[in-house]
């Protein structure tokens, strides 16, 4: 019997698609990246399932087979989405929210909010802590600053053919269109947060977690050699050490 149980359910106005796997507590709930669905998890999953953890991994709205995201901003939505996810789910009890990439950013934001009962964050990899570089020169280009505000996501051979290679290939990667609506209010953070980074992901530097620091010294930051932008995928049995054990 597969000790990952799948199924539907409705929450925050959404119908989505979670994997699930009974355990003990604190629950961990993992939040996916960009374009990705709750099947990123599933080998993490299996792992924390044949330890007797309990873990949820859901499709974000706008994502795998969730109901889509209404017009509008992204991450208020994913906010809203993810807060009742923690309080339904994990039924008052603290829980380990962990997110990769766009899942990550959620993960902090979430953080930032005392009335939610959290015994601490893993974002991996999470977008919006350090601008890319070529991100404050293309973001003043008015035509490319139009394509942003669009609340949905923008293919990058979209933004190739109206601006040209003026900027560079680094505007096709699918989280331009939110990075510039990803504030963070890291100070109001009150949980533990434990920071986890392949030394190989091209796609967010590493170096985004300088900003985490500065503010919030206690942070602990683990780098996994060799591994790329996908932790869960690339090396979940690391990802599973880091995950059982937090935050003892």
């Amino acid at each position: 019997m597969d000790p990952v149980i799948e199924r539907t359910i409705e929450l925050a106005g959404h119908r989505t698609r979670v994997l699930e796997s009974g355990g003990a507590a604190p629950g961990i709930v993992l939040l996916h990246g960009w374009g990705d669905s709750a099947d990123t998890w599933r080998p993490l999953l299996a792992q924390l399932a044949a330890a007797g953890r309990r873990a949820i991994a859901v499709d974000l709205p706008g994502f795998g087979e969730a109901s889509r995201l209404a017009p509008g901003a992204i991450l208020p939505q994913l906010d809203e989405f993810a807060a009742a996810l923690v309080l339904e789910w994990g039924g008052g009890d603290p829980v380990v929210v962990a997110g990769s990439s766009l899942g990550g950013a959620v993960a902090l934001r979430l953080a930032e909010l005392p009335e939610l009962p959290l015994a601490g964050v893993v974002p991996v990899a999470p977008a919006g802590l350090e601008m890319p570089s070529w991100f404050d020169a293309a973001e003043r280009d008015p035509i490319i600053r139009r394509l942003l505000d669009i609340p949905i996501p923008v293919p990058g051979a979209l933004i190739r053919a109206l601006v040209g290679d003026t900027h560079g290939p680094a505007l096709a990667h699918p989280l331009v269109p939110h990075l510039a609506t990803a504030p963070f209010d890291i100070a109001a953070v009150a949980c533990p947060v434990l920071l986890v980074w392949g030394t190989r992901d091209r796609a967010i530097p590493h170096t985004g977690a300088r900003v985490l620091l500065d503010a919030l010294p206690e942070t602990r930051v683990k780098l996994i050699e060799g591994c790329g932008r996908d932790p869960q995928l690339e090396a979940p049995g690391e990802l599973f050490e880091l995950l059982i054990d937090f935050p003892a």
